[in-house]
């Protein structure tokens, strides 16, 4: 199958942004799971003082995470899909979150930044370029950021595969197929089977020139299908990520 990239992707999640939150919902642990990979950045202080990059923002539910992990933070929250932004921007938000409507690829030339920390849910795999978007990430980041990717990224064993699959052909596709939106459940779909295993990632992340790169499990039936990798920019003592 030809994945969905750049604008074709975001178009498709132009037409799923009306029913995307009802199919996320359905996902036992999806918000939770998000939370969990958002408190993994370790903010002190609940982020009072610091800038914080949500790349790929979505409708919100990675907003309202990163936001829940740091109260009192300043956040951009920026993704490619205008009707994915439309959703997020009708839920009720402090002043302190703003969203941007910009493509991982144009942050390099926004002007936006430097940011004290950096959360990536479900973006990796759907960039043409991950290690330009990694470049780029480190570069926003300020001496001793932070990042934590939350992606689909199979652990590397047959079963991770085969239950993937299963899910996605007997719910994700056909719940897709319902709302209109086969074409972008299959992409996710093949997009994770396509995508780099978690230790490619955290290889990814080292080549990258990231420190402390490491993939930290998620509960429930997303074992070995879902992972936080959490890494920093400067020195251990600045950065470091913990469980």
């Amino acid at each position: 199958m030809t994945l969905l990239r750049d604008r074709d992707l975001a178009h498709a999640f132009d037409h799923a942004s009306r029913t995307y939150d009802r199919l996320t919902g359905l996902n036992p642990g999806y918000r939770a799971d998000l939370l969990r990979s958002a408190r993994r950045l370790r903010l002190p202080r609940d982020g009072a003082g610091l800038h914080l990059l949500d790349l790929g923002c979505g409708t919100g539910a990675s907003t309202r995470a990163l936001l829940r992990a740091a109260p009192r933070a300043r956040i951009t929250a920026v993704d490619a899909s205008a009707g994915m932004l439309r959703r997020a921007r009708t839920k009720p938000w402090p002043g302190t979150v703003r969203f941007l409507h910009l493509s991982a690829e144009q942050l390099a030339t926004s002007g936006e930044g430097p940011f004290d920390a950096v959360f990536a849910a479900y973006l990796f795999r759907n960039v043409s370029d991950p290690d330009g978007v990694l470049g780029t990430v480190r570069a926003l980041l300020r001496p001793g950021g932070r990042l934590a990717v939350h992606e689909y990224s199979l652990g590397g064993s047959p079963a991770h595969r085969a239950l993937w699959t299963a899910v996605c052909q007997g719910v994700i596709v056909p719940a897709g197929t319902l709302t209109g939106d086969r074409a972008l459940y299959r992409h996710l779909w093949h997009s994770v089977l396509d995508f780099d295993s978690a230790s490619a990632f955290t290889g990814r992340l080292t080549r990258a020139g990231f420190t402390g790169a490491r993939a930290l499990p998620l509960a429930g039936w997303q074992t070995g299908i879902t992972h936080t990798f959490v890494a920093h920019k400067g020195s251990a003592a600045a950065g470091e990520a913990t469980r």
